[in-house]
């Protein structure tokens, strides 16, 4: 290849994060070594969840490296009518979607399960972006914190409706988050506080289900109900001390192999590449995450503008909450609320959303600003 013709192939990626796009590669590649371990066991599974998800793997990278060639404002332009098309979506699926374990929060389309509050996950951090960075001025105003606090409730309330209590936390928290970087008063993180603790107590006693409060209590006590409510905790606890310092070996894992740990391909993924792989597999794992969190951070530092700076904020501060409640509820410091890892659990559309994130950092980190 000539020089010249080398030289424009390799400037669009000379700014693109490599150690990022490895590490959520590598993680990926834990995930579906887990789910090929756990259908190992199941003679009736055909390998098909591994092989969905390794479909969705392929549609995720390449759009990680298409989207993050795009000019960075783009993103900016699109906010608003993405976030519109996504409320939409997600009153929709109120009334055309399929229940599943009890929430209606999938659309099935030729086949294919799509969960719509994945991608308001995105469309959220790209209008909170956009409503911060235009109001720089006005961050200690109560009107910027309850003008935020209305773009993240509308989706909420519509989330909580399927009801899906973890995906609608996970909203919330990441509006909290983003707005507490950018600075808040005391007083108003007060207010927030209090108000928080009135609303979840309207919620323990008028929409909580009461195996939602099962959870929560559970989680306090897990031995109060340890063939039911506390059963899925414990049994991820043994697996993962079982699999010691290098674990049992893919495939040989006794607690997900013989089913005593429940949901091993999404919420507790985690205990089977610990107990196959030990404490060097989990540790790896765990590496890998801090190693992206690490990342997303720099690329928020660097970032061009505040645009820039609190969609990259949003995306770390979503995959910090899900890998943080995640994890620990794994090892019974969190109670079970039903959010997966995030590139290790199974799922297409939160994959390949969590593939899109990465590529709207990634588009952002080729726009850092000079001497970044």
């Amino acid at each position: 290849m000539p020089k010249s013709n080398w030289s424009n192939f390799i400037f669009p990626w000379r700014d693109f994060d490599w150690w990022l796009a490895a590490a959520v590669f590598v993680l990926t590649l834990f995930g579906l070594s887990a789910l090929y371990s756990v259908d190992l066991g199941r003679v009736d599974s055909g390998f098909l969840d591994f092989k969905k998800q390794l479909v969705f793997f392929s549609a995720g990278l390449f759009l990680m490296f298409f989207i993050g060639r795009f000019n960075y404002i783009f993103w900016r332009s699109l906010s608003r009518p993405f976030y519109i098309f996504n409320l939409f979506l997600l009153v929709a699926v109120l009334f055309l979607g399929v229940i599943v374990r009890g929430t209606r929060g999938w659309f099935y389309i030729f086949g294919l399960s799509f969960q719509p509050v994945e991608l308001m996950k995105l469309s959220l951090i790209l209008l909170l972006a956009l409503f911060i960075s235009r109001r720089t001025d006005r961050f200690k105003s109560f009107e910027f914190i309850l003008g935020s606090a209305i773009l993240t409730i509308t989706p909420v309330i519509l989330v909580i409706l399927q009801p899906d209590f973890g995906s609608a936390l996970l909203l919330f928290a990441t509006w909290f988050i983003l707005i507490l970087a950018s600075g808040i008063r005391r007083s108003h993180l007060l207010i927030l506080f209090l108000s928080f603790i009135f609303l979840f107590s309207i919620g323990w006693f008028w929409f909580f289900k009461d195996y939602q409060k099962e959870r929560f209590l559970t989680f306090l006590d897990p031995s109060r109900d340890p063939l039911h409510r506390g059963y899925n905790i414990m049994q991820s606890i043994i697996a993962i001390g079982s699999g010691q310092w290098l674990g049992r070996g893919l495939g040989y894992g006794s607690q997900s192999q013989l089913r005593f740990l429940p949901e091993t391909k999404t919420d507790f993924i985690f205990a089977v590449i610990a107990e196959e792989l030990g404490f060097v597999g989990a540790g790896i794992v765990l590496i890998l995450f801090f190693l992206m969190f690490y990342r997303l951070l720099k690329i928020a530092a660097n970032a061009r503008d505040d645009f820039g700076l609190f969609t990259v904020l949003g995306v770390l501060a979503i995959f910090v909450l899900q890998f943080t409640i995640n994890v620990g509820m794994n090892i019974g410091l969190l109670p079970v609320t039903g959010i997966t890892l995030p590139f290790l659990s199974a799922g297409g559309s939160s994959l390949v959303v969590n593939f899109l994130l990465i590529g709207v950092a990634q588009s952002i980190a080729r726009a850092r600003r000079v001497g970044g």
